[in-house]
């Protein structure tokens, strides 16, 4: 059995169902030779056979979005193949067609779980709607998915780049040469830098913008899952895998698939990255089959991966053909100039999420922020801002514990920015009675946190308990 590659043109496969394999099952040559030639032109890859046995030789080798399935067949009938294929995991799509049916072999079909039903004879129109309807659902399912991993994964995060310091302008400026290209994307800088959201403008800027942007932190899966996450899996590949899964490669298809923290990555997955990058096809693992990928990779990283390939713990050649483009995001102590007006994009953001009105920050207040040297980032400058706002003032204590001001009182500045904080929540507590479990909730701490600072302050300063 030999495979139909067509078309050859990649703007014709843009036309139709981008990158999508088709395996066709029909005991009639006629009709099977009939479904390929429509088909063929409009995706990536056909396939046929004239049984279900057949079929499966090809799900063994091959990855299939859509099978076209003929119910009757000699020996196994396409409805107790398509039982078997749902068993084992298959999610692609299925369309049924026969000449002889009634409405309970119908819904015998849809209950099997295929996508779709057609009588024979139909028309080459009602195929193809059919089939693009499947495309459209399994275009729908990877999108839901992205979703929902985004919005767990960065719930309240803008997409725009904030500040106008030179390094920002800097940056901005080769985001928008490196957008447009489909090269590899290396960004390293200290954590709390913004390398995703660097990564997710870059996507937002590039041609691929209308498919998914899929992000995964490699340092928070196993090492002996990663690559099932990744890759997908066979059911059986290992213990627990009871079904088949895809894997983020496959969701992100058509996207940018971001590897974050991707130093962390053990070695025998990196070989198995660099193959995935350099065929763009992967196999999922306990699978025999491969599949095409059309994505765009970028990699994070808070590590020098130079030093890590000295030290022999990351591939020089991974290293090499990740670093297509390299771009460092500098820390924000050497950009402290873009402080305030980070301080306002984090009011006007977080603010509403909080329910609470935004802060008033005093010149004084900004003189201190911009004294600190933010070993976090922007991403502590942002949590400060959230701790803030719901204590409704300036947690500057968090930033100097036990002091007042960073080095030293700054001319015409306060110098009782921790008391304030003391004050509000131990007006918080008065307000509930001294119920602290209550007062936590208010305040957004744990009631470990709370009487932990209450401890700190001294029993003269504790209201009733």
């Amino acid at each position: 059995m030999e495979p139909n590659f067509f078309p050859s043109s990649p703007e014709k496969l843009l036309e139709g169902w981008p990158d999508w394999s088709i395996l066709v099952v029909d005991d009639e040559q006629g009709m099977l030779n009939f479904l390929v030639k429509i088909l063929a032109p409009r995706c990536h890859f056909v396939m046929s056979a004239s049984s279900a046995e057949e079929g499966a030789q090809w799900l063994r080798t091959h990855h299939v979005d859509l099978v076209i399935l003929d119910i009757s067949l000699p020996g196994k009938s396409g409805v107790s193949w398509l039982k078997e294929l749902r068993e084992q995991g298959f999610s692609g799509e299925v369309i049924l067609i026969t000449a002889f049916a009634d409405l309970d072999t119908a819904i015998e079909a849809l209950r099997a779980g295929a996508s779709d039903f057609i009588l024979k004879p139909f028309r080459v129109a009602q195929l193809l709607n059919a089939t693009k309807h499947c495309y459209e659902r399994s275009r729908l399912r990877r999108e839901n998915f992205v979703l929902r991993r985004a919005v767990a994964s960065a719930p309240g995060r803008g997409t725009s780049l904030v500040g106008a310091s030179p390094p920002m302008e800097r940056l901005r400026a080769a985001i928008t040469r490196v957008a447009p290209v489909n090269s590899t994307v290396l960004l390293q800088g200290e954590s709390g830098t913004g390398k995703e959201l660097v990564a997710r403008e870059l996507h937002a800027q590039s041609p691929r913008a209308s498919g998914p942007f899929v992000p995964v932190n490699c340092a928070a899966v196993s090492p002996e899952l990663i690559e099932s996450e990744l890759f997908g899996h066979a059911k059986g590949a290992f213990t627990g895998a009871t079904r088949a899964r895809d894997g983020l490669f496959h969701y992100a298809q058509g996207g940018t698939l971001f590897l974050d923290e991707v130093a962390e990555l053990p070695l025998p997955i990196q070989a198995t990255l660099l193959r995935a990058i350099e065929d763009l096809k992967i196999r999922p693992v306990g699978s025999e089959q491969l599949m095409p990928v059309n994505l765009r990779i970028m990699a994070a990283t808070n590590r020098r991966l130079s030093d890590e390939v000295a030290a022999g713990r990351f591939r020089k050649d991974l290293y090499f053909r990740l670093q297509v483009v390299d771009l460092s995001l500098s820390p924000l102590r050497e950009h402290k100039e873009d402080i305030p007006e980070l301080v306002a994009h984090f009011m006007a953001q977080l603010a509403p999420l909080l329910g609470v009105e935004p802060l008033q920050i005093s010149a004084e207040e900004m003189r201190f922020l911009e004294q600190y040297d933010w070993p976090g980032n922007v991403r502590e400058l942002r949590n400060l801002i959230e701790r803030s706002l719901i204590l409704g003032v300036l947690n500057v204590s968090a930033l100097y514990p036990g002091t007042t001001t960073p080095r030293g009182p700054l001319p015409g500045a306060p110098t009782d920015l921790y008391t304030l904080e003391k004050q509000h929540i131990l007006s918080v507590l008065e307000s509930v009675q001294g119920d602290k479990t209550r007062a936590a909730q208010l305040l957004g701490v744990s009631r470990r946190t709370l009487e932990r600072r209450v401890v700190e302050w001294g029993p003269t300063s504790t209201p009733p308990a």
